[in-house]
């Protein structure tokens, strides 16, 4: 057995902690690790792994030969993916994550297109509203509301969006019409359980924060459930308008108090740093920030469809 593919099978199985994600990231199987794993054991003639039923540790051993061969690791593949970057095309897999309401907007349409430009790429889509790291779930890719705080991950502004507040005609005519966000407080609100804490609506008055506590008649951490639950004239929503904009333009959903709303609310693509050189990641970026920058003024635009009838 090649020495460095035995190094690599450890040095992945010691990132991931586990012998089935790191066979997953190898694209092998865990019998396949474990065989590899006990070949370096054997040809160095110490325990390197501690093994249970439901983990894996490093022995002293182990954490020494990690740190020994982590950062060779790491120069290879960087290495790797230069040279496959120069004069190659893109391909292989991309494991992307994004919010479940990413489903309702243009982005599957946009990965279509994407693979069908690029035949020998491959796309493992996660939807998941979590913020999740990363580097240590193997993601090449993620695609997040608002600011990211991670400073080893490179960010890219895709499009800017705000928050829209609506709901349905027959909610407003029900209810009456807000003027101004202290009205909120008296109204239903499908609220978003993602951001701890007891539900609120931030405005903008002023050019001051200004949040509004509100009566939350639902909660969810999906954005397509509360739309879902608005259509129903449950209550009104408030969700990045990327989401909100196809039941807008079809007046399925009406919004209000926009003025107040505020306005830099980015949608970022996120990566870590030892992924730039993925030429298919790359094509992959440079599709989004084409497709999706400021100046597409609609979804219906983005995939050639009109809004939900």
């Amino acid at each position: 057995m090649d020495g460095f593919e035995l190094l690599r099978t450890f040095a992945e199985v010691a990132f991931q902690g586990s012998f089935s994600r790191a066979a997953g990231r190898l694209g092998i199987s865990k019998a396949s690790v474990s065989k590899h794993v006990a070949a370096l054991e054997a040809r160095f003639n110490v325990r390197l792994l501690n093994r249970s039923t439901r983990s894996v540790s490093l022995t002293d051993a182990g954490r020494l030969l990690q740190a020994r061969c982590a950062p060779l690791m790491e120069m290879i593949e960087q290495t790797t993916s230069e040279l496959q970057a120069r004069g190659s095309h893109p391909s292989g897999r991309l494991l992307i994550t994004a919010p479940h309401g990413m489903v309702q907007t243009a982005f599957p349409r946009l990965l279509g297109d994407f693979l069908t430009s690029h035949p020998d790429v491959q796309v493992d889509l996660k939807l998941s509203n979590r913020v999740i790291d990363l580097v240590e779930e193997g993601v090449d890719m993620a695609l997040r509301f608002g600011r990211i705080g991670d400073e080893n991950l490179i960010v890219r502004r895709l499009r800017r969006m705000g928050l829209t507040l609506c709901a349905t005609p027959r909610y407003w005519a029900r209810r009456g019409i807000p003027v101004h966000p202290d009205d909120m407080r008296k109204h239903d609100v499908l609220a978003y359980s993602v951001v701890p804490g007891p539900p609120q609506i931030a405005f903008e008055v002023d050019g001051r924060p200004y949040n509004v506590p509100v009566r939350g008649r639902m909660d969810a951490n999906d954005a397509s459930a509360l739309i879902g639950a608005a259509l129903a004239d449950i209550g009104a929503v408030c969700v990045p308008e990327l989401l909100a904009q196809p039941y807008v333009e079809g007046a399925h959903l009406v919004p209000v108090l926009q003025d107040f709303m505020p306005g830099d609310i980015w949608l970022y693509a996120a990566y870590a740093q030892r992924r730039q050189n993925s030429a298919a990641l790359r094509a992959l970026l440079a599709m989004l920030e084409v497709r999706m920058r400021d100046s597409v003024p609609s979804l219906a635009v983005l995939t050639g469809a009109a809004p939900p009838a």
